[in-house]
């Protein structure tokens, strides 16, 4: 079964005042059925100024539980999304430049 991976991304300054919060689409990956309280195994996310991305240096791997599925009967084909545990990035902290 196809799954729309998403996380909930909130971008905080030093001082944890909220700048934004964004849906991050992690993307389409076939998998065997899922549950909530289910982990995988995902890149850490990191910012390139305000933009979230994949911080894919070495040893930057997270595991992130399933907090909901919600499954769309509206839409044709049915879309089926998995929302991972949101996630807080400080500006500043979690900023990784220009390394790919």
């Amino acid at each position: 079964m196809k799954y729309q991976f998403c996380q909930y991304v909130t971008i905080v300054d030093m001082n944890e005042e909220i700048l934004s919060e964004v849906l991050f689409e992690h993307g389409e990956f076939e998998s065997n059925a899922l549950s909530i309280g289910s982990s995988v195994l995902i890149y850490e996310l990191g910012l390139k100024q305000f933009e979230v991305v994949y911080d894919k240096r070495e040893g930057k791997i997270a595991r992130n539980k399933i907090v909901d599925i919600e499954i769309d009967l509206i839409k044709q084909p049915t879309v089926s999304r998995v929302y991972l545990e949101p996630v807080r990035l400080i500006v500043g902290q979690h900023d990784i430049g220009e390394v790919e």
